[in-house]
Parts: C-alpha cells; sequence; structure tokens
C-alpha cells in the first residue's frame, strides 16, 4: 500500500509585505507538521503578493523579487522542509538575470529545490513566461507535477505532466472573484462582504460556493484530476487581493475528481488528507492515457491562426493596445 499524507493551505497575503507572508507560512508548517502531513501546498505569489504585480513599474518588481535557489525565501523554506521532514511549495515573484517569473518554489527535506515558472503568466508586462514542466521524484516515494493558476486552465499542460509520470499535481492558485472577459465566467465580488465577514459570515460564504467561487471551479477542475488520473492539491488565496477577494475552496481531488477534503470558510485555513496511490493506476484516467493513439495528434502543435498574447486572452483585446 503506498500513501502519502498531503495538505493544502489557504491565507489572506499582504501586498508586498514578505516578512508578515512567511510568518502565515511557518506557522501553518508548524500546524501541519502536527497533523504529519508530507507535502505541504501554499497558493500562488503568497510570500511576494500578487493582485497588486500589474501595477508595480519595472524596478519596483525587481526590489520585490528574488533569485531561486539562492534566494532568502528559498533557504527559509528549506530550513521548514528539513526541521518537519516536509516537502514545502509556496509562491514569489523569481528574480533570473534581466528576466522575473512568477514562480513556485519546491523545497525538500534532502535539501533538493525545484521550481516551476508560470508558463501562461498574464500579471505583469515585466514578467516572463516560463517555457518547460515540472515533474520530480519526491523523498515520500510519489512524483509531483506543478502548474500555476492559469496553467491548469490549458489541458495541454495538466496532460504533459501526467505523462511525464506526475501522481499528484500541485495546483498554486489566486482566483476566484476575478473580473472575466467571458459573459458567464467570474465576476468580482463586493469586497464589503469580505470585510464584514466577522459579522455577517453568510453573504460571503454565499459567494465562495457560488458562480464566481466554488461553482465556477467545480466546472472544469475535478475533470482535470479525473481525465488524468492525478491527485490535485488546490491551493488557493481567500479574501483580499487588491481591488479583488479570492475565494479559498481549497480542496484535495482524487484520480477520480472526487473531493476528499475541502474548505469553504470565509478565513485562512489547512486541510489534510492520506492520499491512496495505489487508486492510480486503475483509474479511468490512467486507463485513458494508455489507449492513447499519439500518431494522430500531429495537429495539436500546429498553430491555427487563433492564437493570441496571454494578457490578450486573460484581459480582452484591450491588452493589445
Amino acid at each position: 500500500m503506498r500513501r502519502v499524507r498531503a495538505s493544502v493551505v489557504q491565507f489572506e497575503h499582504a501586498a508586498g509585505e514578505k516578512e508578515a507572508n512567511f510568518a502565515k507560512v511557518e506557522a501553518f508548517a508548524r500546524l501541519g507538521a502536527q497533523q504529519h502531513v508530507q507535502i505541504l501546498a501554499f497558493p500562488e505569489c503568497c510570500i511576494t503578493g500578487y493582485w497588486f504585480l500589474r501595477n508595480l513599474s519595472l524596478d519596483d518588481l525587481r526590489g520585490l523579487a528574488e533569485p531561486v535557489p539562492d534566494g532568502p525565501s528559498t533557504a527559509r523554506l528549506l530550513g521548514l522542509a528539513r526541521t518537519y521532514a516536509m516537502t514545502i511549495g509556496a509562491g514569489l515573484v523569481e528574480s533570473d538575470g534581466d528576466k522575473l517569473y512568477n514562480t513556485y518554489v519546491i523545497a525538500m527535506p534532502d535539501d533538493q529545490v525545484r521550481r516551476h515558472r508560470k508558463i501562461q503568466a498574464f500579471e505583469s508586462e515585466h514578467i516572463s513566461a516560463g517555457d518547460s514542466y515540472t515533474v520530480f521524484d519526491t523523498p515520500h516515494g510519489v512524483r509531483v507535477g506543478v502548474l500555476i493558476c492559469y496553467d491548469n486552465n490549458i489541458v495541454e499542460n495538466t496532460r504533459i505532466t501526467a505523462l511525464m509520470g506526475a501522481e499528484v499535481l500541485l495546483a498554486p492558485h489566486q482566483t476566484g472573484g476575478c473580473n472575466s472577459v467571458s459573459p458567464h465566467g467570474m465576476k468580482r465580488i463586493d469586497p464589503k462582504l469580505w470585510h464584514d465577514c466577522r459579522l455577517d459570515p453568510g453573504p460571503i460564504r454565499a459567494e465562495l460556493l457560488g458562480p464566481n467561487g466554488q461553482g465556477w471551479l467545480i466546472r472544469w477542475l475535478p475533470s482535470r484530476a479525473h481525465d488524468n488520473g492525478m491527485f490535485i492539491l488546490f491551493s488557493n488565496g481567500i479574501g483580499a487581493d487588491d481591488d479583488e477577494i479570492r475565494t479559498g475552496n481549497s480542496m484535495i481531488l482524487d484520480p477520480y475528481g472526487r473531493s476528499v477534503a475541502e474548505t469553504n470558510e470565509p478565513a485562512d485555513g489547512l486541510i489534510a488528507a492520506d492520499l491512496d496511490l495505489d487508486l492510480i493506476p486503475q483509474s479511468t484516467g490512467r486507463r485513458w492515457l494508455r489507449a492513447r493513439r499519439p500518431e494522430l495528434y500531429s495537429r495539436l502543435i500546429v498553430p491555427t491562426g487563433i492564437e493570441e498574447p496571454m494578457r490578450a486572452v486573460r484581459f480582452g483585446k484591450q491588452a493589445n493596445q
């Protein structure tokens, strides 16, 4: 029997306040250790902050960013990983020479470090897109992949990650309450509902569970797990993120797309579950992978002419103007 204990965290980050955000990372790592967690996933850009990045100048972004693996946040994550015998992933802005990336850092207890640079990056014209997939073996006997937020929306990305052998997919996000250009996509949530939630949690909880939150996620996220036969660790921000409200709904999905742990609370939190890796080989998605006909799929890599820059896709045509 192959099992690994995994956990996802959601928390409200503070824009640009790396020390305050890392204090939450440390506190949740301690809590995870108390629950015997082996793999712990934090949200996208939770160390640096996220949505305010689009308003920063190049100099400001460079002042916030740090190198990986030689930066201070990576060193601190490695310290936590060693202390708690845990693999820990958390997001930040990475600097690499003249380039900046939306990066997810994974620190392991044997001093390994891996990083994933967001492939479908759109947060700022100064942030470059990653150009590779990230799949690796962990000391816990499980092979892990990483895709950041919008990366997971593109079915080719999740399929390639599964074909590279990922059994568990870390899916850090900052989503929900987005001002989607799609007429039936997510819309913004009134910030007052979040600010008043301690007095009256009902209205914000309804938003978290509605079409701007869980209702949107459930349309597509479980299919990524089901169709590829992977566990998915979906960690999301919660609360105020610049002028939007993140909806949390952090969850752990099994290879059949079923939720094995989730939270719908309008608050910081950690959830954990034991992942039965023996479910993977005969899951529907893995049987579908074995039934593939790769010789028929050459059209997948032929440009169609409808492709657009990522920022134009995310924000509409005005991103090109």
